[in-house]
C-alpha cells in the first residue's frame, strides 16, 4: 500500500471551512484512498514550521485567512502571479522546498466572467486584505477598472460614506472580500447605501456560508444580479490540486 499523501489548510478558526468537505468529497469519489485532508488551525504562522515537521508525507497546503500575506516571508519561492499580487493561497512542496501560488485570483476570474456584459467596466473591491489583491488582479486582466473601499479610507481608496449615487452610477460591480455575514455573524453586512443597487449591478460576495448572506439578500432586493464565493472556491480548489499535482500552467 502506497504512502498517504497529506494534504491541508492553515487558517484561523476554520472549523467551518470548505476545503476539507471538498476535498474529502473529492478523494472518496476518485477513489484516491492515498491522500488525507486536515485543518491546521493556528494562532501564529510562526506554527508552520512545525506542522511541517510533524506532518508526515504533507504534500501540498492551502492558506486561508489571516496568513495569505504573513506566510510569504516563510517561503522558499513564489510564483509570478502569486508576487505580483502580494498574498498566497497554495504551498507546495518541491524537493523540500516550498513554492507559493495565488488562485483566488483564477476562481473569481472564471466565476465572475459568465456574469458580466459590456457596461460592467468599473468594480468597487469592498476590504483590502489578501483576498482582495486577488480580486484587483483578476479584475485587471479582465480589463475592468477597479477602486478599493475600506473604513478609513486613504490614498486612493474610498470610505463606505463616499458611495453615493454618483459612484454606485460609475461602478457596476461590488464585490465584498471581507469576513462579514460569515457563519455564524450572518447578519453582517458591509455599511453601504442598498437602495442604490440596480438591476445593472453584481454584487459578488467572496463569503459562500450562508448561501445567500445579508450582503446579497440586500443587493438582491434591489435588483442586482448576486453572486456568492462558492463557485470561485471550487475553481480555485482544483487549481491548486493541478498546482500539486505538477501540472499548473
Amino acid at each position: 500500500m502506497s504512502t498517504k499523501k497529506v494534504f491541508g489548510l492553515i487558517g484561523k478558526n476554520i472549523s467551518y471551512s470548505f476545503s476539507a468537505e471538498y476535498f474529502a468529497k473529492k478523494f472518496s469519489k476518485q477513489k484516491l484512498e492515498n491522500c488525507s485532508y486536515q485543518n491546521f488551525d493556528i494562532d501564529d504562522i510562526k506554527e508552520l514550521k512545525n506542522i511541517i515537521a510533524n506532518t508526515s508525507n504533507l504534500k501540498g497546503l492551502n492558506v486561508t485567512i489571516p496568513y495569505k500575506e504573513e506566510v510569504i516571508p516563510l517561503l522558499d519561492s513564489i510564483s509570478k502571479k502569486a508576487k505580483k499580487i502580494g498574498a498566497v493561497n497554495t504551498i507546495a512542496f518541491y524537493d523540500n522546498k516550498l513554492k507559493g501560488y495565488n488562485t483566488d485570483h483564477y476562481g473569481f476570474k472564471h466565476s465572475l466572467k459568465p456574469l458580466l456584459y459590456p457596461y460592467h467596466k468599473k468594480a468597487l473591491i469592498l476590504g483590502t486584505g489578501g483576498a482582495s489583491k486577488a480580486v484587483a488582479f483578476a479584475l485587471r486582466k479582465l480589463s475592468i477598472e477597479y477602486n478599493f473601499v475600506s473604513r478609513n479610507g486613504k490614498d486612493n481608496i474610498f470610505t463606505y460614506n463616499e458611495l453615493n449615487e454618483q459612484v454606485f452610477k460609475e461602478y457596476q460591480i461590488i464585490i465584498n472580500t471581507t469576513p462579514l455575514g460569515t457563519y455564524p455573524n450572518v447578519e453582517a453586512l458591509p455599511p453601504l447605501n442598498y437602495n442604490l443597487f440596480t438591476k445593472k449591478h453584481i454584487a459578488f460576495d467572496l463569503v459562500y456560508n450562508p448561501e445567500e448572506t445579508a450582503f446579497l439578500k440586500a443587493a438582491k432586493a434591489n435588483g442586482a444580479v448576486i453572486k456568492n464565493g462558492y463557485d470561485m472556491l471550487v475553481y480555485q480548489a482544483e487549481k491548486a490540486w493541478s498546482i500539486w499535482n505538477r501540472e499548473y500552467k
